[in-house]
């Protein structure tokens, strides 16, 4: 299962059952789980720990030192979950100390060709970003997100659950859980309703097209608004918008 022409320093721990192809480079720091699947020219570089069931694609460059130029030499890493998919020529970044010092990755997300996640990036589970997707320092990202293809997010940008970012969109705003945002700039043009619908059902959508239209459509006071809805509301899913709306630190892109 481990070729012969893999080059695994000393050190490195592998799991069970795992199958690692030619001209791969693991560091000594590395932790492989059972069952990942590493194919050929892949690097896993630096105190990188990758979870069961991992497939990581042709030469994707996992852990690589950050690219910040801050970056003295610390000690820092980068996590990533169980059952993940990583295709062709991925760049992933372990944290730095500004961040935390780690780069966190969950479960059973999906990244496509060439997608770059960059130093201290925190994404959840089930989240799938499509070619070229570009992620900056310290992006976090929910659960279910979908980022389309060739769409760069700026640096410090949060992203909520569910939220859906169009393809060769530029996002430098906050996108709120459940809405779709689209553009260059991306601004919001309404809820995610294909993905709601698909997971959460119908009746959560109606629930959440009330909630949108009274903070994003009704001209008042979107920080007012969100207190109102988050206080009034015992729906969980009104709540964990109108607290994203509540928390922004770089603002809603919604006019």
């Amino acid at each position: 299962m481990i070729s012969e022409k893999a080059i695994i320093e000393e050190g490195a721990k592998i799991g069970k059952n795992v199958t690692i192809g030619p001209n791969v480079y693991i560091s000594k720091d590395a932790i492989i789980g059972d069952n990942c699947v590493i194919m050929q020219g892949a690097v896993i570089d630096g105190k990188t720990i990758i979870g069961e069931g991992t497939k990581i694609f042709y030469n994707s460059v996992i852990g690589s030192i950050p690219q910040d130029m801050k970056f003295s030499g610390e000690d820092v890493e980068l996590i990533i979950g169980k059952n993940n998919v990583i295709r062709e020529f991925c760049l992933f970044n372990p944290g730095t100390k500004g961040g935390g010092g780690k780069t966190v990755i969950g479960d059973n997300n999906f990244f496509m060709g060439y997608v770059h996640v960059a130093h201290d990036c925190i994404i959840g589970n089930n989240c799938i970003l499509a070619n070229a997707a570009t992620l900056a320092g310290h992006v976090e990202l929910g659960d279910n997100v979908v980022i389309g293809g060739m769409s760069p997010v700026h640096q410090f940008v949060k992203i909520g659950d569910f939220a859906m970012i169009a393809g060769a969109s530029a996002v430098n705003q906050d996108i709120p859980p459940y809405c779709l945002a689209e553009g260059n700039r991306a601004v919001l043009r309404g809820l995610n309703i294909v993905g709601l619908r698909r997971k959460l059902g119908r009746e959560v959508v109606d629930i959440l097209k009330k909630a949108y239209k009274e903070l994003f459509q009704s001209g008042k006071p979107l920080q007012e608004t969100a207190l109102s809805l988050y206080e009034n509301s015992n729906n969980d899913h009104i709540k964990n918008l109108a607290k994203f709306v509540l928390e922004t630190k770089r603002g809603i892109p919604f006019r």
